[in-house]
C-alpha cells in the first residue's frame, strides 16, 4: 500500500499528500499533525465523530483555511493555490447554491467558473444531472428544492468537467438509500477510470465501500488502511466496530 512508499515517491504519485498538517482555532487544536495521502484511482474515506476535524482538514488542504504548520500538496502543488482549483471537484458540507436560479443555471455558472466552455458544458450538465437523478427538475428554481435535492445538485456540480480529484464532504446526507447506492456505483466507476476521490461520511456502511479508511479522532489520524485490514487489526467484523474500538483505545491513552 501507499503507506509504505518513501515520501519522495508519494509526492510523485499522490494527488493529495498531507504531511504533519496542523491547525488550531484559538486554544483548540483541531489538526494535530496529520499525515494523509490519496493516490490516483482510489476512494479514500475520512471518518470521525462530529467535531473531529474532517471538514477542517478538507478546508485546510484546499487553502480555505490557513495551516499553522506542516504541508499540504494537492495535485503536486503547494496549497493554497487558486490556479488548480478548477481541476478539483469539491462538494462542501453545506450547500452553496444560488436559490433564485434554476439547477441548470447553477450548473452552468459553476461550470464556467471552473473554466468549461459552453460546448463542453451542455452535455456535461445533462450527464451529471442524470447521475443524481435531477434531469426532470433541472429547470426548476433551487428555492423550491428539498434539502436532499440540493445535496444532489451540489454533487452534480462537483462532477462537472471530469476533474482528476473529487473531494466530497458528506455527499449523501439527506439522500435516499436507493440513490445513495447508485451514487456509489458511479463513484466506483470514476475511480476505475483513474479519478481520485476523498469522501467524508458518517455512514459506516459507506466506509466499507472505500479502498482505504482514515480514522480521525481527537485531532489525529489514529488508523489508516484498507477496511479489510482495519477489521483484522481490531479483530471485528465491521468498520463501525473498528471505529468504536479505536475510539475506546484512544480514550484510554
Amino acid at each position: 500500500m501507499s503507506d509504505h512508499l518513501p515520501k519522495e515517491k508519494k509526492i510523485m504519485t499522490a494527488r493529495i499528500l498531507l504531511t504533519n498538517l496542523q491547525k488550531s482555532f484559538g486554544s483548540q487544536q483541531v489538526l494535530a499533525g496529520i499525515n494523509f495521502d490519496v493516490e490516483p484511482g482510489e476512494i479514500v474515506g475520512l471518518i470521525g465523530p462530529s467535531g473531529a476535524g474532517k471538514s477542517t482538514a478538507i478546508k485546510t488542504m484546499l487553502g480555505m483555511e490557513k495551516a499553522d504548520g506542516g504541508e499540504a500538496l494537492v495535485l503536486d502543488h503547494h496549497m493554497p493555490n487558486r490556479q488548480i482549483l478548477g481541476e478539483i471537484g469539491y462538494m462542501a458540507q453545506s450547500d452553496a447554491l444560488y436559490e433564485s436560479l434554476t439547477a441548470r443555471e447553477n450548473m452552468r455558472f459553476f461550470g464556467q467558473m471552473r473554466g468549461l466552455n459552453h460546448q463542453k458544458l451542455v452535455p456535461q450538465i445533462e450527464a451529471a444531472a442524470k447521475v443524481v437523478q435531477l434531469t426532470p427538475d433541472l429547470d426548476k428554481r433551487v428555492s423550491g428544492y428539498s434539502g436532499g435535492m440540493k445535496r444532489r445538485l451540489s454533487l452534480a456540480i462537483a462532477f462537472l468537467g471530469n476533474p482528476p480529484l473529487l473531494i466530497l464532504d458528506e455527499p449523501t446526507v439527506g439522500i435516499d438509500p436507493a440513490l445513495r447506492r447508485q451514487i456509489w456505483t458511479d463513484l466506483k466507476r470514476l475511480r476505475d477510470q483513474g479519478t481520485s476521490i476523498l469522501v467524508t461520511t458518517h455512514v459506516m456502511d459507506e466506509a466499507e465501500l472505500t479502498d482505504r479508511v482514515a480514522l480521525l479522532i481527537n485531532s489525529q489520524i489514529i488508523a489508516f488502511d484498507t477496511p479489510q485490514q482495519l477489521k483484522r487489526q481490531y479483530q471485528v467484523d465491521s468498520i463501525e466496530e473498528v471505529f468504536l474500538a479505536a475510539e475506546q483505545t484512544k480514550e484510554k491513552d
